[in-house]
């Protein structure tokens, strides 16, 4: 920008000003991702329009200042915004639109259809980015959720309204899991949030993962990879939104978050546009702000309201388990489910890894008897797959080691009870009971 046109800006600006017409600014700068602003008087989260020559105005968001520099990220495209063109403050915070019409419909991060139907009616505005919950009036979790899977009911029981990660590298089944979860859940709601996936994906998961049953019940909330990180972001907060409307009128909400990491790598991007500095990996502080106001937001509410049961999907990069989104994921969550890459490549599916998963309100939730049956399984388990190369190379003499020897003797029927087929269903019921008819086998 030549300093012909900054002094001309900076001179309109604080005309501007001086007449208290502070909800207009001028667009003195576009960098990559980031619009710079000046004159405009607007909070941190305030949504503006920005006008183009051609085509309706952009919305963006604020996102940061630096002096009288006002810096916005578009939701959409920044194609069509020339330097000077005006800014007009449209509201002082985002704001979320949800209703019961939701149900069974695909959206995008504005609220908006994406399945080709008519838009939503009887909406009501909430905030986008929730109101926090006084921790001393959430109610305990107290009842079970029969998620329809069996290795999840009877090893990793979780409670209506407990937040799991799934934590796992690319391509061993994540979404697979979810899709099962989605099914045969006793939830009354869910609500799926897919986030920063490949646009093929969307359509695949929807159809040929959720069906026609599960989306019946369910809103599904899409913003694909080749969105801007701000509308990644919004969608996250959306999907949130709605699962909190749900649970305070009385619905026991499952929400699924595929995934976490994209949710962690949009406000990357966001925090580094803007000039945060980076940290361990290029993560900005913003991050590790942001996931646990976001987990936060799910969990049980005060009395006479439901529940929000939360997955979400972590993605570890290189499968590596010492990510930093894993690391705070775990710091914040209830308990993960981690699956593996061994099993996945052995066609174990669902690929869940009992070493390095945990229920952590499995103590409080479980029976005396479910609990000491999943610990012999758990102790089983662990040893085969401590010494099952040993057995492989043959190393290992029968009789060195009880647990070892029942493993061998029974590993048919423990891997039988690990599998699921997607087409398949198991009830909380069906699967204790298969827990301790194969438990009294050791």
């Amino acid at each position: 920008m030549s300093n012909l046109v900054a002094e001309k800006l900076t001179e309109l600006s604080r005309s501007l000003q001086d007449t208290g017409a502070t909800d207009f600014g001028f667009v003195g700068r576009v960098v990559g991702l980031t619009i710079e602003t000046r004159g405009l008087k607007a909070a941190m989260g305030s949504v503006c329009e920005i006008e183009r020559e051609s085509g309706a105005p952009i919305e963006a968001q604020v996102v940061g200042f630096s002096g009288e520099t006002t810096f916005m990220m578009a939701f959409g495209e920044t194609s069509g915004i020339n330097l000077g063109a005006k800014v007009r403050k449209t509201a002082e915070a985002d704001i979320a639109l949800v209703g019961e019409s939701a149900l069974g419909r695909v959206l995008d991060a504005r609220g908006h259809p994406l399945d080709g139907l008519p838009p939503l009616s009887g909406l009501r505005a909430t905030p986008m980015l929730g109101t926090p919950v006084n921790p001393m009036e959430r109610v305990p979790i107290e009842n079970t959720l029969d998620v329809g899977v069996r290795a999840v009911n009877a090893l990793l029981t979780v409670g209506c309204g407990q937040r799991i990660g799934v934590i796992a590298g690319s391509g061993v089944g994540k979404s697979v899991l979810l899709g099962m979860m989605t099914k045969y859940s006793q939830a009354d709601v869910i609500v799926i949030g897919l986030i920063g996936e490949r646009g093929r994906e969307v359509k695949e998961f929807i159809e040929q993962i959720l069906g026609v049953e599960g989306l019946r019940r369910s809103v599904v909330i899409a913003a694909p990879a080749d969105n801007s990180p701000l509308e990644r972001i919004r969608a996250a907060h959306l999907a949130h939104s709605y699962a909190e409307f749900f649970k305070a009128n009385g619905a026991n909400v499952l929400l699924l978050l595929d995934s976490l990491t994209r949710v962690a790598h949009a406000q990357r991007e966001i925090g580094l546009a803007v000039g945060e500095a980076p940290t361990t990996k290029g993560y900005t502080p913003s991050v590790i702000g942001l996931l646990p106001k976001l987990i936060e937001r799910t969990g049980t509410g005060s009395e006479g309201e439901g529940t929000i049961t939360a997955f979400y999907t972590v993605l570890a990069e290189g499968d590596d388990l010492n990510d930093p989104v894993v690391d705070i994921a775990r710091a914040s969550l209830d308990g993960q489910i981690a699956l593996s890459r061994d099993l996945a490549d052995q066609g174990h599916f669902p690929a869940i890894d009992l070493v390095g998963s945990v229920s952590r309100l499995m103590p409080v939730l479980a029976t005396d008897e479910q609990i000491e049956n999943a610990l012999r399984f758990r102790k089983i388990w662990s040893t085969y797959q401590e010494n099952k190369e040993l057995v492989q190379v043959g190393a290992y003499q029968r009789g060195s080691d009880h647990h070892m020897d029942t493993a061998l003797r029974t590993i048919t029927q423990i891997t039988d009870f690990l599998t699921q087929k997607m087409t398949e269903a198991s009830s909380a019921e069906e699967s204790m009971t298969a827990l301790r008819e194969l438990v009294h086998e050791f």
